[in-house]
């Protein structure tokens, strides 16, 4: 009970977060943000995997994403042309060391979301689920990043797309990789859970994976807020590139409430419907 309602919290205290960084965006906040969701993942996640399934699941992520990203930039292979600025301070190889978090913390939630909308992933699991949980989890991931990457590419400078693309800047090959990416490591970790997943414990209850839907929920909203509360005026980015900062975030609200808001939505009347807890 103590840690369902500590897991309500970080919910709550996230959205403070979120509403604290359009104010004021730097490092040190999204370090803080990405904190709170890296304590939800791994406290949710040990209840329903164990401590040892949530640090397979961490494991896997951080390798697979650091590997691919330092690839990407290195190569132009999964995501395209493009580098990292200086503005997500120090990295690791090629790559601002909050990039792994920042997979982690969304993953874990759209890893939630994938079992809720398929099935979870038990030892022994068939063919069909092992590949359709992950696949769903990763299109639930690669949600937030077509929300994310106009904003913080541009304005932001995050990082910089050489080429530029045609969704304000970005190109499609960002978004193939990123699903690359997601998918590679939640199969991995589907193929682990076949293999040695724990023996079945008593089910959560409703409420748990509704915390994680949540989760999900504010992150969605943060897009929709910045829109709401923050004016328009002409920028530059650091590839050189004239943009209006009100369309860019503007472009992220529909994205956000028509893409990665449906998905909770569905995820929680999924939820609602079901006769029992979900496994």
């Amino acid at each position: 009970m103590a840690c369902r309602r500590f897991l309500w919290l970080l919910v709550v205290l996230l959205a403070l977060v979120e509403l604290v960084a359009i104010a004021r965006s730097n490092v040190a906040l999204t370090s803080l943000h990405l904190a709170v969701m890296l304590t939800f993942a791994f406290v949710h996640g040990a209840m329903r995997y164990g401590g040892k399934g949530i640090a397979a699941f961490a494991v896997i992520c951080l390798v697979v994403s650091n590997a691919l990203e330092n690839i990407g930039v290195a190569t132009g292979f999964p995501f395209g042309a493009y580098h990292y600025t200086d503005v997500l301070g120090p990295k690791l190889g090629y790559v601002p060391l909050l990039i792994g978090p920042a997979y982690l913390g969304v993953g874990y939630l759209a890893w939630v979301l994938g079992t809720v909308l398929v099935a979870d992933i038990k030892r022994g699991s068939d063919t069909l689920t092992t590949l359709a949980t992950p696949a769903i989890g990763a299109f639930v991931m690669v949600l937030w990043d077509l929300t994310l990457d106009p904003a913080v590419s541009t304005f932001g400078q995050w990082w910089v797309w050489e080429g530029g693309g045609g969704f304000f800047g970005v190109p499609l090959s960002n978004y193939l990789g990123w699903y690359l990416t997601v998918f590679a490591f939640m199969l991995i970790f589907a193929l682990y859970m076949r293999a040695r997943a724990p023996e079945p414990s008593a089910p959560q209850p409703k409420s748990y994976y509704m915390q994680a839907t949540a989760m999900y929920a504010v992150v969605a909203l943060q897009f929709v807020v910045n829109y709401a509360v923050k004016g328009s005026e002409p920028l530059v980015d650091a590839a050189g590139v004239q943009w209006r900062s009100g369309d860019i975030l503007e472009a992220s609200a529909i994205t956000a409430l028509f893409t990665m808001l449906f998905v909770a939505v569905l995820a929680a009347v999924t939820i609602i419907r079901s006769p029992a807890a979900v496994h």
